[in-house]
């Protein structure tokens, strides 16, 4: 199937959305498509990930706000609301799948947080304390912990290489790029010189540079959880302890994209030309969803009604609604969108670019009645431990609303899975993979060194923690984690609904399919066949 044009352009948000676009650049046409202004085909892909941002909140949203930027997306765009992201439903597997057409078996990137056995341990960690040791086998932590500095905002200082896993042979750091074993659509367009840019949370998003580490030219990577040393009359409020906070960090990568698209670099220093491929993610909506006890940025309280996120049930309907400061954040990220897309018309790119809107991961549980509190929910950090040590020692447990299990001696996986059985219903487990159910999913774990030995769902409501600091997570299995939103958009697309289901790793092979590059130069494609999403294609 192909785009159906319309032949309406886009109106945009609000004015105010057009003045941020205009206070933050100046409109005037970029480089690389001035001459005579002429908008022939897709050129640009702007893609944006929301995080957390499930296809019901775009849903409602679009209803509640017709005039909104995603409103207005959605009258000229294919939207897909039964689209998957990746499982586990964490921040790294879920880009990873975008960029590259791949799931976690075939990228070798289960978490952020997560296990190697062949790997050597950091020289160093998080807090400076000496580990080194040469016996294979470590935890692989990819966040804000491997950078030099987190009292600095600028990337943290960067990565520090003596926090990174090691290898086993050169004994040298394993940057993230090293880590991921397939390609992306970042390198596909370099090789077809074309100019790439990705603004993310972490320096260990280099991870989308791909094995060559160098598939992006302009690499923007403000470090998320930096902050300002507390002292005798201030506290450490990192950003996502503050949805005000929060907001203002994704409005510096804002800048940058509306940078890009007036074709300077992200920090508005070079003319380079906007990039073909292009993005960010928001963080706003996923610490609206979250956040419990918020605090202004400098500390101090603030009203009642924005104390806390999530969802809560609407007394006529029912069903769950924004809280008022996830519906504040949900506002910001639409503001923000709206900018980006009146600069694109101040700039005559918005009919040569493809905008792209998803979410790495969803969130869970919607239902805030659902949740479980105290003992039977965020006190549960201990009971997946403390089932399993006893009959099988565990290398690493990484754990949200899903528990990843590494063993130390695989051999003892039939024990481990038999004391989770035990003890299903004191953990509230909903579903244990092990053995053949785990490998309906994923390579063996005997013979691939990344695989968890067992992956553990509990029930909805559940997370695997002590924190009473988050009213949702991330990470597990189930639909309130996984079905996200993905809309495609474009002045000359009629609007369009795609009832089937799809994989948020369908964006990738679509990306280089509309641009005019061969996807089966990913190599997930090749290994998955990833199909382009239906209704998409150049014409």
């Amino acid at each position: 199937m192909n785009m159906k044009f319309s032949a309406n352009p886009f109106s945009f948000a609000s004015a105010a959305a057009i003045t941020l676009a205009l206070t933050l650049s100046v409109a005037y046409p970029a480089e690389n498509d001035r001459e005579g202004g002429k908008e022939e085909g897709i050129q640009h892909v702007l893609l944006v990930s929301v995080d957390g941002l499930h296809a019901v909140d775009l849903a409602n949203y679009i209803k509640a706000h017709p005039n909104s930027a995603l409103a207005q997306l959605s009258r000229h765009g294919i939207t897909y609301p039964q689209a998957s992201c990746s499982k586990p439903s964490d921040s790294f597997p879920g880009l990873l799948a975008m960029v590259t057409g791949g799931s976690p078996g075939t990228t070798g990137v289960y978490y952020d947080d997560s296990y190697d056995r062949l790997l050597l341990t950091p020289l160093i960690d998080g807090d400076g304390n000496p580990l080194g040791g040469n016996t294979p086998g470590t935890e692989i932590v990819y966040d804000e912990t491997i950078d030099f500095d987190l009292t600095r905002p600028d990337a943290g200082g960067g990565i520090n290489p003596q926090r990174l896993p090691r290898d086993p042979v050169t004994l040298a750091p394993v940057y993230p790029h090293s880590f991921l074993r397939v390609n992306t659509i970042f390198e596909i367009a370099k090789k077809a010189n074309l100019r790439t840019a990705w603004s993310d949370k972490h320096p260990a998003y280099d991870i989308v540079n791909g094995p060559s580490g160098n598939g992006v030219d302009d690499l923007f990577t403000p470090e998320i959880n930096s902050y300002t040393p507390e002292s005798a009359t201030t506290t450490r409020v990192v950003n996502t302890s503050s949805l005000r906070g929060t907001e203002n960090y994704d409005d510096t990568k804002v800048k940058a994209i509306l940078n890009q698209i007036q074709g300077w670099d992200s920090h508005h220093t070079q003319r380079v030309g906007t990039p073909a491929i292009f993005g960010m993610n928001f963080q706003a909506v996923s610490v609206g969803q979250k956040l419990v006890g918020n605090v202004n940025p400098d500390g101090s309280a603030v009203e009642p009604s924005l104390a806390n996120g999530g969802y809560l049930i609407d007394s006529a309907t029912g069903t769950p609604v924004p809280s008022p400061l996830l519906a504040h954040a949900l506002d910001h990220t639409d503001g923000s969108i709206g900018a980006m897309m009146a600069a694109l018309e101040a700039n005559k790119l918005a009919k040569s670019t493809l905008f792209i809107i998803s979410a790495k991961h969803g969130q869970s549980p919607i239902d805030p009645t659902r949740l479980k509190s105290g003992l039977t929910g965020f006190h549960l950090k201990n009971a997946i431990k403390d089932l399993v040590e006893p009959v099988a020692p565990i290398a690493q447990l990484t754990q949200d609303d899903i528990a990843l299990i590494w063993l130390q001696d695989q051999s003892t996986t039939a024990a481990a899975t038999k004391a989770l059985q035990a003890g299903q219903s004191s953990a509230f487990i909903q579903t244990i993979y092990s053995g053949t159910s785990l490998l309906l999913g994923f390579p063996n774990p005997a013979t691939d060194s990344r695989v968890p030995d067992i992956i553990v769902q509990p029930e909805l409501g559940v997370i695997y923690s002590n924190s009473t600091a988050k009213d949702e997570e991330h990470g597990g299995f189930s639909f309130d984690d996984t079905n996200v939103a993905l809309l495609v958009a474009n002045p000359r697309i009629a609007p369009t609904t795609v009832l089937a289901p799809v994989q948020t790793s369908q964006i990738a092979p679509s990306i280089l399919s509309v641009l005019g590059l061969d996807p089966e130069e990913l190599a997930a494609v090749q290994i998955e066949g990833t199909q382009k999403l239906p209704g998409f294609g150049r014409e």
